[in-house]
This record gives structure tokens, sequence and C-alpha cells, in this order.
């Protein structure tokens, strides 16, 4: 690895990580060795998947009809690397391509630096995953020596994939960016939308296809005694790498941002300028936080999704040819979105290349959109159609098939509804961000960052509301007769709602990966200083047959960026919405066991039971606390860039920054990036187990409140960035003042956006399933430890855990706060 990067082993060994997970090991398992075997093992552990050649679809058992999915996932791999070699092969200026592939190499470095750290937290999970399936709840009826081992796989098996396709996610957006700066030169808008847009979709179904291809393998090869705690394992894994990436990557990314962005201010220079050693880490940033992130984030999302739904039905339905009929139905309904997908993204390319293939000016967000609602619909309907194929009697209800269709679609409109609100907020077209400028017009960055707070609160209304009604048209469908064939069914149409979500996918994720795309492709324009190269018209002529003209290829590439920050705002509230809704289902999973099927202690999900209103309460102060500790690492970080660029900054002797000092700045930004993810997620580990420590149903209550706490915050934060960002970009594109005041007052509220929308508003999405999922497992070692050795033992585990949490709670402001000369 490389010096200029902070080694994670010694960062680690700084903290003292395996310090603190060997005390862990030692104290719960010196108080297990006294834990006695109950009568019946924990939930997790005793999940057992039906037989799925038990039941017949379409003349063919469940198993043999699934093996025909792992054909459609490699078909889908297939189509992303169709689409990476086709982006790989675009025709590019060398200048564009060297810059471009010097971005890859520091997000090379950045990303292995960041899978050693991976190692390091994942022995945080492992020493829990060892003590309760090991100790407390093994397998019923199998060897420790062969089910921890393989549980354990399966949790670096999601952590690994998670990591996979964020690579894959960076491999393809740096060709991908370097193209769509050299097609800028062509002065046509089509190719500008549909690179972008192609690396996207190569990005989401690899990623989706990945993901469901090794759900798949679990299902049909896993033995079903063994499957679902593969499954917790896998999903636990996946969430961790996802939380770890996401949060890691944002507050690299932000730190960069920012320390860029205030260079136009204190030095009056232009965007990306080449002198400025800020915009290499920018570009890295973009890839670390934009491409990443997302991609870790919707992987994880797809899976942690489908493992709370397996969970329900192995938990809430009792029959298990019903079991067998679900399982297949969801496998299949994943399936066939992956193809709906393919074929929307089809069918829209032939409608977008036909009316915008060869204009000269086009709105790169009306393509954009048309694909997200084709999707949709195309979705709706095959979901209609292949539900009536698989499942046309459930239970021996005729009926269910359209009823559960429908349910899946309220998510999949969802999909579509949402990210139309999002643009009220966002868009360049949009009066809010409209007003952000009028603001700041007349009452600078103060107005102008006020107007932004104006947007984010009206967006979480209206996203909120509008989520409650599909989740209510899901509840009411709920209740015609779905009750008959298992317990608390709306819970189940909650997850199916949230399911709907991520019909989309693929496409969510390509117009997700869009902006980075767009952002690094006019930062790669710029880097590449192709305009001072000597002749570079007439060799533009005679190599590409290009008459450049360089102000209007530069206009082009500004005007789809603001596209590409409206687009990534719009998959920000699905992902968080999906991970509200999806909690709710696994936290499902965990009354189930608390009550013993809804048989027990069911009162005390209630406001009388006071444990419980306490939990509520708890849970909006750790989001909050999260809200800070993530922007204070972007805070000091930046504040650590900005002194460094503005010392090493060589505006009249070099034409542009030199890589050490490009370099050094990276290097700033992983230090801090994992600084603060390291007091992040130790504060968030030791707090799940200390809740689920202190009382069951407090840490119930504490689920569901940051659950919902975080959904209105990350709305909030999420749609304010994203407004106050394209006001920036309306006054460089449309009101062309780069330089002035007004300039000056948008590059500040950009400033405060940055954190907000890509760092703390996004990272509580895998937070939140994170700490659901790792809950599933610190209950249960609660509730047996205090079946066998009395609540005073987990009162004291909980008070020492939570004096863990608290000193990194400390720490994640007092230990990161700016001293001057450090």
């Amino acid at each position: 690895m490389r010096t200029w990067l902070t080694p994670a082993w010694a960062l680690a060994r700084k903290f003292s990580i395996f310090g603190i997970a060997a005390a862990i090991a030692s104290l719960l398992s010196g108080a297990t060795t006294f834990a006695q075997s109950t009568e019946e093992a924990g939930g997790e552990a005793s999940l057992k998947l039906p037989d799925l050649t038990s039941v017949q679809f379409l003349g063919i058992d469940g198993h043999k009809l699934l093996l025909f999915g792992i054909l459609f996932c490699v078909f889908g791999l297939i189509f992303g690397l169709v689409i990476y070699s086709r982006l790989k092969n675009l025709p590019v200026h060398r200048s564009m391509r060297d810059i471009s592939e010097l971005i890859y190499e520091t997000c090379k470095t950045y990303l292995i630096t960041q899978g050693k750290f991976l190692v390091v937290l994942w022995l945080f999970i492992a020493v829990v995953i060892v003590l309760y399936f090991g100790v407390l709840a093994p397998v019923p009826g199998k060897s420790i020596a062969v089910t921890l081992p393989v549980i354990l796989a399966c949790s670096l098996i999601g952590i690994a994939g998670s990591y996979g396709v964020a690579w894959f996610g960076i491999r393809v957006n740096t060709f991908a960016n370097s193209r769509t700066a050299f097609a800028s030169l062509r002065g046509k808008p089509y190719p500008i939308y549909h690179t972008p847009l192609e690396a996207g979709m190569s990005i989401g179904m690899m990623l989706i296809s990945v993901e469901l291809l090794m759900m798949l393998l679990i299902l049909l090869f896993v033995p079903g005694d063994y499957a679902g705690p593969c499954f917790i394992g896998f999903a636990i894994g996946e969430s961790l790498g996802a939380a770890a990436l996401r949060i890691a990557g944002g507050i690299f990314t932000k730190i960069a941002d920012i320390g860029s962005d205030l260079m136009k201010i204190v030095f009056k220079i232009k965007e990306d300028d080449a002198r400025n050693p800020g915009v290499i880490a920018d570009c890295t940033g973009d890839n670390a936080g934009d491409s990443v992130g997302p991609s870790a984030d919707g992987f994880e999302t797809y899976g942690v999704t489908g493992v709370a739904l397996i969970t329900f039905i192995l938990l809430g339905v009792k029959s298990p040819t019903v079991q067998v009929q679900l399982l297949v139905w969801i496998f299949v309904m994943r399936i066939v979105m992956l193809v709906a997908s393919a074929a929307a993204y089809f069918i829209n390319g032939v409608i977008a290349k036909a009316r915008y293939g060869n204009v000269d000016e086009m709105n790169y967000e009306a393509p954009l959109t048309s694909l997200v609602w084709i999707t949709s619909l195309v979705s709706i309907a095959f979901t209609y159609i292949v539900s009536s194929m698989i499942i046309p009697t459930l239970g021996g209800d005729t009926s269910q098939w359209w009823k559960l269709a429908t349910i899946i679609s309220c998510g999949t409109l969802a999909g579509a509804i949402i990210p139309e609100l999002v643009k009220v907020f966002t868009s360049t077209e949009s009066r809010h961000v409209r007003e952000v400028v009028r603001s700041a017009e007349e009452g600078g960055a103060s107005l102008g960052i006020l107007s932004g707070f104006v947007a984010g609160n009206f967006s979480a209304y209206y996203i909120g509301l509008a989520m409650v009604v599909l989740m209510s048209v899901g509840y009411v469908i709920s209740t015609l007769g779905l009750s008959g064939i298992m317990i608390a069914a709306p819970v189940f149409a909650f997850g199916l709602v949230a399911f709907g979500f991520l019909g989309m996918g693929p496409v969510t994720i390509a117009v997700d990966s869009y902006g980075p795309v767009t952002d690094n492709a006019q930062s790669v324009y710029e880097l590449s200083l192709i305009e001072q190269v000597p002749g570079i018209q007439g060799e533009l002529k005679k190599d590409y047959n290009i008459d450049v003209n360089f102000e209007r290829a530069k206009t082009l590439l500004e005007a789809n960026d603001g596209a590409g920050n409206t687009f990534k705002a719009t998959a920000k509230p699905v992902l968080i919405g999906t991970a509200v809704v999806g909690a709710t289902t696994m936290i499902f999973s965990i009354i189930m066991a608390l009550t013993h099927g809804l048989t027990v202690n069911v009162e005390k999900l209630s406001l009388l039971h006071a444990p419980f209103v306490l939990g509520l309460i708890t849970g909006g102060a750790m989001i909050y606390w999260f809200t800070g500790a993530s922007t204070q690492a972007v805070t000091t970080g930046a504040y650590r860039a900005v002194e460094f660029i503005k010392g090493h900054i060589k505006l009249d002797t070099a034409a542009a920054a030199s890589v050490a000092d490009s370099k050094k700045v990276v290097e700033i930004c992983t230090q801090y990036a994992q600084k603060g993810m390291l007091n992040i997620f130790i504060a968030v580990f030791f707090a799940t187990l200390s809740f689920s420590f202190i009382e069951p149903f407090f840490f119930i209550g504490y689920l569901m409140s940051i659950a919902t706490f975080g959904l209105y915050q990350a709305i909030f934060m999420a749609n304010a960035g994203g407004a106050w960002d394209n006001a920036k970009k309306i006054v460089e594109v449309e009101l062309k003042q780069k330089g002035t005041p007004l300039h000056d007052a948008t590059v500040v509220g950009d400033t405060v956006g940055d954190p907000f929308k890509d760092t703390s508003s996004v990272a509580l999405n895998p937070v939140i399933k994170f700490t659901t999922l790792f809950g599933l497992l610190a209950v249960e070692l609660a509730v047996q430890l205090t079946a066998s050795q009395g609540a005073g033992l987990a009162h004291v585990l909980a008070a020492a855990f939570f004096a863990v949490s608290f000193f990194f709670v400390y720490r994640s402001f007092y230990g990161m706060r700016i001293r001057s000369g450090a």
C-alpha cells in the first residue's frame, strides 16, 4: 500500500481495536459460560427453510424454477460487462484518459485502505456471531465446528459483495468520466447524457445481479437448517460493508469537495482549476462518496430487505406450502424486476435517441425522468402478470395474487413518485431552488442557507406523507384475507412495499450514478488542460473529425452536471425509505422472538411500558449525535485540507498542482474519514449492545425511534443540500455569474449542504439497517443471559457497554475538534 495513505492497521492499533474486541470477548464469554441450554433455540439459530421441491410452479418444482433465475443473474452480469467494455473502448483524448486513470489510481488506493479497515471492523461482529451461534444459540442438531465457519464465511461474503460492487462502480465511472468529457467536444448534448447513463446501468445491473445470485446460491444450495442463520450472517456482513463505505466515503468526499470549492472564494479561481491541489482529491471523493457509497448501499439495501422478508415468512407463516409459495414468488419477482429494468432501459433508449440524438439543446432531466417512469410502469405490469402465473392460489385463496402484486406495486410506484417530489425541491427548474438564488441575491449566504432549510423541511413533509399514503394502501389490502395466511399481515405488507421500492433497483442505481460521472467529467476536462495542448484543434479534426468549440463543451458539461445533481438527490429518499420500511419488518422478527409468537409480553409494546417509551426517546438522541459526529469529521478534515491547500497552491508558477500535493490532500481526507468512521462505528456498535442489554422492549422502542427520526432527518438534510447545490449551478450556468458576490454566497450554501446531502443523510440508511440486523443477535444474547443469570449481570454489562459507547461519542467531537497547529 502506498505510504501517503494512513494504513488501516496502524490506525486500528492507535485506537486499540483489538484490545476492545478482546475485552468484549472476555466479558461476554465470561458471562455466557454459565448460560444454560434452553428448551427452544434462539430465533435466528432455529430458522429453517422449507423444502422448495415440495410445491409445483408452472409444472416444475420451486427449486428447479429458481435455478433458472441463476441464468438471468448471469445475463445481468453479462449486460453489465458488455457496457463496461463498450465504455472502455469509447474514443478519448490521451490528456483526459491520463487524468481519469490518475483518479482511478487514487480511488484504488483508497479502496485498498478501506478494505483493510473493514476487516478490522468485522472482528467486532465476528466476536458476537461466535458467542451467539457458538455458545448461546447454536443451530439445533448441528455441529458448531461446521456452523460457525459457514455463518462467518457468509458474513465475509456479504462484506465482499458490498466491497466488490463498489470497486466495479469506481472502475466504470472513471472510464465514463473521461469519455463524457471527450464527448462534449463534439458540441452535441446527447452523447454527454448517454455515456453517464450507460455507466450507471452497467453498475446497476451488475450490482443487483451479483446480490441476487449470492442469495439464490444460499437459498438453493445451503441446507435448509443452515440457510436461515446464513442469510442473517450474509445480511450483517453486507450491512457492515455498506455502513463503513458509506460513512467513510461520505466524510472523505465532502472534506475534499469543501476544501476544493472554498478556493474559488479565497483565490477567485475557476472550479476544478488544475492548479488547485484539492481537485484530484475532490474527484476521488466523488467516487468514494457518490459511487462507492451508493453502490455498496444499494447492494446492502436490496439484500437486507430480502432477508427481512425471508425471516418474516419463516416466522409469521405456519403452512410450509405457503412458505414455499411466498419464498419462490419473492425471488421470481426479483428476477422479473431485473428483466423489467433492462427492458425499460432499451425502450427509453430508443425514445431518447429518436428525440435527442441530433439536437443542439436538450433538457438532460427529461429522458432520465421518462426512464424512471417507464421502468416503474413496466415493473408493475410484469408484477401482475407473473404473480397470476406463480401464485394463482395461495392458502386456498385465488385472489391473493393480485392483492400481493398491488402491495408491491405501491412500492414500485413510490420509486417513481418520490423522485418527482425530490425534483420539486432540488431541480434547477424548481421554485424552491430559485428561491435560494433570489434569497442569496438580496441577503447573501445567510438568506440563501435559510431558504435551503425551508426546502429541506418542506420536502420531508411531502415525501413523508407520500410514503404514509402508499404504505396505508398496502395496509388496507393486507386486511383483505392475508391475515388468514400469516400473523401480523400488515407488517408483511410494509416489507413488500419496501421490496417494491427496490423493484427498479438497476435504474435507481443508474440515475444515482449519473451524478458522479457528470461531476467528474467537468473536472477531467479542466484538469486535462486540453485547451493548452499545442495544435489540439488540428489534432482533434484529424484524428476524430471534431470541429471543437471549447466554450460550448464546457457549457454542456456544466448543464449536465445540474441534472446529475438532481438525480443524485432522487435516489437518497428511495434508499432511506426502504431502510425504514424494511427495518419495520426486521423489528417484527425481534418482536416475534421476544413475545414467543405474539403470545406473551405483547402489552410491553405500549406507551404504558416505561422502558419502551424511554427507548423511543433515546433513538432520537442517537440520530442527532450521529449527524453531528459525521459532520464534525468533515469540518475538521476540511479545515486541515483548506489549511494545506492555501499553503501549497501555486497560482503564478505552475500550470497544474503537483501530484505530491494532490496526494497529500487525499491523505488528509482518508485520515479524517477513517478517524470519523472509527468513532462512529464503535459508538453505534456498543450502543446497540448496551441498549439491548438494558431491557428488550427498551431496545424495540430504540429501533423504532432511530428509523423514524432517521427518515425525516435524512430527507431534510439530503434535499436541503440538493437545493443549495443546484442553486450554485443556476448561478454558474444560467446566470453566468462566476466570481461574483452572488456566486460566493451560493458556494457557501453548497459547502454547508455538502455534508448534509452526501455525508450525514445518506449514511443514516446503512446505520439504521446495521443496528437493526445486529440487534437481532444482540437482543437474543441479552435475553438468554438474563434468563440464565438474572437481570443484574445484564445491567452491569449494559453499563459497561454504554461507557465504551459514550467514550467514543465524547471522542467524536472532543477528539476530532479543530486545534491550532495540530
